[in-house]
């Protein structure tokens, strides 16, 4: 450092120093006469009305008619040291203007801003600067006094938005608490996870951005909804253990069953009756889980597939043999139409005995759907003949012929005693007795044409 270069003025100190203090570390030049002009426009008369420098460099400023000691600049002029202590007023004022405007402009909270007028109030009091102080702290107090009424506003809202607070938070608890009251033995957990866990978040949601309860308040409803936590979550840790257990012993019956399954494969169609009484075994063994019985159901359907597998090649292979006894069959049926066109009964049934022992030798035809169809078709033709045998036994009967007969000769004497019954009534002129007889009559003769009389 050049020894031509000025040296800075050593800081002020607030009264009473607790001792002399040291000279300033001299600083660069290009910076010393900016620093020293600064101060030298700062202290103006305005400075003078409020503050003054003594000869050993103590600064006093005005409060009222009282002069108090606001610090020492011994190092510099009495102007530098006044315009010191002045930036440390304006610094205050600054302040100030700035939160006279804030509440000018609006939007800032009341109870900020009294809570900043209040520490302003403090710095202003007794403050190491020069200036209205006083002047400063009366505006601070009409600062305070024009937000009181919107301090006591928003403290009204406030304790408003925590009663609401609490409330919401109340009403989350007693929709917790109605979970847990209700018989958990029997509700849907998936359901139940999810309205205590949208509960939750709502709760913490209204934690970090609602208002500020009180401790003794929050920790309360705190303790109350995690203790219908607490029993839900104790409810559903041992409905699942529960599960595990009864899924273990689901799990463990059906790989039985499985292996059981599987062990059937060399058995091939003869072992689809065991596979069935399987499956019977398995729709009563219960859940294992979803994974676990989709991978036990899909080795299980693979070993009923298996056997399924070999009695449709089985099927195949008698519908292939089956084929040229369709073919005989189905020609016999074209010789059994002969049945219905032959008017004599008993060559028409011989031919249709000779068609049926030829039908049975032909013998088993697969599948047996087509076998019931053939079978279904000639059934219809012995039926008609039947039927035709039936009619031709009650009119041949000779039983019944011998009953016509007697029947007969009956109404033929009535029909000769009626016609003579009839001339008499006639002949004497009694209409009524005439019409009796006539309709007896009629009546014998039909009955006598019924029995071909």
């Amino acid at each position: 450092m050049s020894a031509t270069e000025p040296s800075k003025p050593t800081p002020p100190v607030p009264a009473p120093p607790a001792a002399p203090l040291p000279r300033k570390v001299p600083t660069p030049a290009a910076v010393a006469p900016t620093a020293a002009a600064a101060a030298a426009g700062t202290a103006s008369s305005d400075a003078a009305k409020w503050g003054r420098v003594a000869d050993d460099g103590t600064v006093e400023v005005r409060e009222g008619e009282e002069w108090r000691v606001v610090g020492q600049y011994p190092d510099g002029t009495p102007d530098e040291a006044l315009a010191y202590f002045v930036r440390k007023y304006d610094d205050i004022a600054f302040k100030v203007r700035t939160l006279e405007q804030r509440h000018q402009a609006g939007g800032a909270s009341a109870g900020d801003l009294v809570k900043q007028a209040g520490h302003l109030l403090s710095e202003a009091t007794d403050a190491a600067a020069v200036g209205d102080l006083a002047g400063l702290r009366d505006r601070l107090n009409a600062l305070t006094s024009s937000l009181s009424e919107a301090t006591a506003q928003e403290a009204q809202q406030a304790k408003e938005l925590v009663d609401k607070a609490i409330a919401e938070r109340t009403a989350l608890v007693e929709r917790a608490e109605e979970i847990a009251a209700r018989d958990l033995s029997k509700v849907q957990w998936k359901q139940v996870t999810a309205e205590l866990g949208e509960l939750f978040d709502a709760w913490q949601a209204q934690q970090q951005n609602g208002p500020r309860l009180s401790k003794g308040i929050s920790q309360q409803l705190w303790k109350r909804f995690r203790d219908a936590r607490g029993t839900v979550d104790k409810a559903r840790r041992a409905f699942y253990s529960e599960l595990d257990d009864t899924h273990k012993s689901a799990r463990d019956a059906k790989t039985r069953l499985v292996e059981r399954a599987e062990a059937l494969a060399p058995r091939g169609v003869d072992g689809i009756p065991a596979y069935r009484t399987l499956l019977d075994e398995w729709k009563a063994a219960g859940r294992a889980g979803r994974k676990a019985d989709d991978a036990l159901w899909a080795r299980f359907k693979a070993a009923g597939d298996a056997l399924y597998s070999a009695r449709a090649e089985q099927s195949a292979a008698e519908e292939a043999d089956s084929a040229p006894k369709i073919e005989a069959r189905q020609a016999l049926l074209e010789e059994a139409k002969a049945v219905a066109d032959e008017p004599n009964i008993k060559r028409a049934r011989a031919l249709l005995t000779g068609i049926q022992r030829q039908w049975d030798e032909i013998g088993r035809i697969f599948p047996r759907d087509k076998e019931r169809a053939l079978d279904d078709r000639l059934r219809v033709i012995e039926q008609a003949l039947k039927a035709r045998e039936e009619v031709d036994w009650k009119k041949n009967n000779p039983e019944t012929k011998a009953r016509a007969n007697d029947m007969s000769s009956q109404l033929l004497d009535a029909i000769e005693k009626l016609e003579t019954e009839l001339a008499a009534a006639e002949k004497s002129g009694d209409k009524k007795a005439a019409k009796a007889a006539a309709d007896a009559l009629e009546a014998r003769r039909t009955w006598l044409s019924a029995l071909g009389g």
